[in-house]
């Protein structure tokens, strides 16, 4: 599926060395999409050192605190360490996490001096982009399709008479934050990454969490498109220094997780290249002037066959591993862009394959679709299939045995989040809506 070490890097030496913040699943399938490129480990700055990085010998971990300035002087702390030890190669900076981004972002200049190499937007673009209400009008200008929606904001809210705004669109509805890092640092008992609104009295509960908080950036309130996690669709692009998109990626959503803290990140796709989705992101990218890694979540809405848009994140995503597996490494466009300055033209990952981090005998149960089922089965039994902690070049037996746990604690989760029975509401849902549609109504794949 995936390239071994690139000659060229290996001919004249890579150049750089990588330093990624963060320890999820998603620094780990970076990190392996590095040494799968160019041979090299990764230095982690992370805030813990859980299961999908330990023990890996592609890894050197430093610990750091979530304070902004504890990132910040553990990164410099990494390059003085380095250059004591003779190295002065760039040290090009990566993270998958919203709030981590825009941390590195403020500090750009520090961080530069240090030996970073930042490719990402400019703070103000980045803020801008990442608050889902002034990314919905940047859709709006552009006309591509996204979910309605009522902004709250909590600016105001400890006045006396501040009052929310009113929802005038059916219930259930969806709820969350406009800016992710603006809620991080939010403390309140049920604190979710999306929550899902059956009545208004519900709303209201929630409103009142917030504000009670000191909650006082904005929330959106969104209709909820009817259907189970198969209607979802992933896009990752990488615009490099001049603007220009030169790396697309697109997946079909099997499953996502449904854990409070996991909400909404696939566990589960089909990689394929999508090219309405596909052409829509680069749009916004290139008329926004985006730098760097974007992934944007996508769902096929069964009532009109409409793709709509409802986020773009700053950063490659935490399922980041799929674009390597889709045939594209992301890390030789970022390299070539920042470190060797060559100008590249675009490419789109076209290889159909199957990503899973849950059990494939769990995820064959949980797709109810006969024909979409039928393409997971056959990816499965022809081997295109991955999964990015399950790694030959790092398969001692303790990573081995946390792969093996994993998966079963999968099995557990949804078990508890996501019976089949809420499975099967959600599908029978979407398959109401789609036969509502009027005959002749625009259909997508």
């Amino acid at each position: 599926m995936t390239s071994s070490l690139a000659e060229s890097g290996a001919a004249a030496g890579p150049g750089f060395h990588p330093v990624i913040v963060g320890s999820d699943i998603g620094v780990y399938g970076l990190t392996r999409s590095f040494h799968e490129q160019f041979g090299l480990r990764t230095t982690v700055v992370a805030f813990a050192e859980p299961g999908p990085i330990a023990h890996s010998q592609l890894i050197d971990t430093v610990l750091s605190g979530t304070a902004p300035d504890e990132i910040v002087s553990t990164l410099e702390r990494v390059a003085t360490d380095r250059r004591a030890a003779g190295h002065r190669e760039p040290l090009l900076l990566q993270s998958n996490m919203d709030w981590v981004v825009r941390i590195l972002a403020h500090h750009r200049a520090v961080l530069e001096t240090a030996g970073y190499v930042l490719p990402y937007a400019d703070v103000d673009l980045i803020d801008r982009i990442c608050d889902k209400a002034e990314f919905s009008a940047v859709c709006a200008e552009l006309g591509i399709p996204t979910p309605a929606t009522v902004i709250q904001d909590f600016a105001t809210a400890a006045d006396d008479g501040w009052r929310p705004a009113p929802v005038d669109f059916a219930y259930p509805v969806i709820a969350k934050p406009a800016s992710s890092a603006d809620y991080h640092d939010a403390r309140f008992a049920g604190k979710k990454k999306i929550y899902e609104i059956a009545s208004p009295g519900e709303l209201e509960e929630l409103w009142t969490a917030l504000r009670g908080a000191g909650f006082r950036g904005r929330f959106l309130v969104q209709e909820m498109i009817p259907g189970d996690d198969t209607q979802m669709r992933s896009v990752t692009t990488y615009s490099d220094t001049s603007g220009r998109v030169t790396l697309r990626c697109s997946a079909q959503v099997l499953l996502e997780e449904r854990t409070p803290a996991a909400r909404g990140n696939p566990s589960a796709m089909i990689v394929e290249p999508i090219d309405e989705i596909l052409d829509a992101a680069q749009r916004i990218c290139e008329h926004t002037g985006w730098r760097g890694f974007a992934n944007f979540d996508v769902k096929l809405d069964p009532r009109d066959g409409v793709f709509k848009f409802f986020e773009q994140n700053p950063r490659i995503g935490r399922n980041n591993y799929y674009v390597t597996a889709g045939g594209q490494n992301p890390t030789e466009v970022l390299v070539d862009d920042v470190i060797r300055r060559q100008q590249r033209e675009r490419v789109t990952a076209q290889h159909e394959v199957l990503y899973a981090v849950v059990p494939h005998r769990m995820l064959r149960r949980y797709v109810l679709d006969d024909g979409l089922r039928a393409r997971v089965v056959g990816l499965m039994r022809t081997g295109r299939s991955v999964h990015p902690l399950r790694y030959a070049a790092d398969a001692s037996p303790r990573r081995r045995l946390y792969i093996l746990t994993a998966l079963v604690n999968h099995v557990r989760k949804y078990r508890r989040y996501y019976p089949m029975s809420a499975l099967k509401a959600n599908y029978a849902a979407a398959q109401q809506a789609a036969a509502a549609r009027p005959a002749g109504g625009r259909r997508n794949r």
